[in-house]
């Protein structure tokens, strides 16, 4: 697996980015952490990735994800490549949030950073957040403890958590789906309704995909192998077809949106009793 030289990443970006990165500081990060002990301790042992996550390059980095340099490098060019402000970005989905949710997924968490913002906002919450790399995971977990937040980190894929059904009422995923092919994202927010109680909600922060479909462009700065299919389809219409009611997005800052969804409400027999008024020939609620 190599990287594309061909990228305007490869060609323009990365030097550009090397210039304001903390070469020292990320070398530090990186001899800080025990890799091999680390991503023994969160990772799952024998596990076999997914074809579409192993055999891609994101980002231009060679190996994608599962590699310390993407780890640890990570949040600095985040910090950058998510205009006017990574933070402000993720709190604006934070901020769609309603009520006070007990027990949080942050889904595909990558280095924590969404996760960590979430058991700062919500301290009395149980916060979990799931990522395909240990390696990233490694680092949220340093990040964590450096913030004197408990934390739960699990390591596996979004598509099948083996978490049990109901099991959240809150489940947040932030800048997952421009990485993930269009048959992956409808299966991870299938299980994201497994996984919400009923009358749970979903959050969404990623790119707009009404601006992506509109500059091309854009989608070929960074080598994202699924970026292209993210921008042609709908958020909203996957999360409709997952089962998913009162879906609603907000554009931020032109580039990225927000969408919410909630899981609906069952009725069950015996709370409300539909019956047949023949005489009437329609049907009346009987309590």
């Amino acid at each position: 697996m190599t990287a594309r030289q061909d990228t305007l990443w490869k060609q323009l970006l990365e030097p550009i980015f090397g210039v304001f990165l903390d070469g020292e500081e990320i070398k530090r990060l990186q001899n800080s952490i025990d890799w091999e002990g680390e991503c023994d301790r969160l990772g799952t042992p024998d596990f076999v990735y997914p074809e579409y996550y192993r055999s891609q390059n994101f980002h231009g980095v060679e190996g994608g994800y599962l590699t310390e340099s993407a780890a640890t490098t990570y949040d600095p060019i985040t910090k950058y490549v998510l205009p006017p402000n990574e933070t402000w970005i993720r709190e604006e989905a934070i901020a769609a949030i309603g009520g006070q949710p007990r027990r949080i997924l942050d889904m595909g968490c990558g280095t924590g950073s969404m996760t960590l913002m979430l058991k700062q906002t919500f301290p009395d919450a149980e916060v979990t957040g799931l990522d395909l790399s240990p390696y990233m995971l490694a680092i949220a977990d340093h990040k964590a403890h450096k913030a004197g937040l408990h934390l739960e980190w699990k390591h596996g894929k979004a598509e099948e958590t083996h978490f049990s059904e109901q099991s959240f009422d809150l489940i947040t995923v932030a800048l997952l789906f421009h990485e993930t092919p269009a048959t992956i994202t409808q299966a991870i927010l299938q299980e994201c309704f497994r996984l919400l109680t009923e009358g749970g909600q979903i959050v969404i922060v990623d790119g707009n995909q009404k601006t992506l479909r509109k500059t091309e462009w854009l989608n070929n700065i960074f080598e994202e192998p699924y970026i292209q299919d993210y921008a042609a389809n709908s958020i909203e219409v996957a999360l409709g077809s997952s089962g998913f009611a009162d879906i609603r997005t907000q554009e931020v800052w032109w580039i990225h949106q927000v969408t919410r969804g909630m899981k609906p409400m069952l009725i069950r027999e015996g709370v409300i009793n539909l019956k047949l008024d023949r005489q009437e020939g329609g049907l009346q609620p009987a309590f």
